[in-house]
């Protein structure tokens, strides 16, 4: 089994491309904490997101911003100019839920829908998984790295 979800505040502006047969693919870095209290630490996890979600968190997401992704873990390598071999982690997102507040003219935290897209998975539920009053209340924004 291969699924990853995250709960954590995007550390830039969210990347948005297009590949050559015309699919919107955006890159987004998620801070993840690892703990809680003083010795509070991030990991920043890179998170590729396709198709028309891809086009909503470039259009409605900023860095800072608190989002749900779930998905699943993709490894690839590629080498290098020096012949060396490098490889890359991502996670791949089937959903993203947009949470706190609103930093943009969207209204209130809004929800995203699955994505049509080969990699979406069709039988995850984020409400039955995550229930993110939880995590509100978990929300200090004193502990943010950025």
């Amino acid at each position: 089994m291969n699924t990853v979800i995250l709960i954590g505040n995007l550390a830039r502006d969210p990347e948005l491309r297009y590949t050559a047969n015309g699919k919107a693919v955006t890159n987004l870095t998620v801070a993840v904490n690892r703990g809680y209290g003083k010795n509070n630490e991030a990991d920043f996890i890179r998170v590729v997101v396709w198709e028309k979600q891809a086009e909503n968190c470039a259009n409605y997401l900023a860095k800072g911003r608190k989002v749900a992704v779930q998905g699943r873990l993709q490894v690839s390598s590629y080498e290098a100019k020096d012949g060396s071999t490098r490889y890359n982690t991502d996670v791949v997102a089937n959903v993203i839920e947009f949470l706190g507040g609103d930093n943009s003219s969207t209204g209130s935290s809004q929800a995203m829908q699955r994505t049509s897209s080969p990699e979406a998975s069709s039988d995850f539920n984020p409400e039955e998984e995550i229930n993110v009053d939880d995590f509100k209340a978990m929300d200090d924004d004193e502990d943010l790295p950025f």
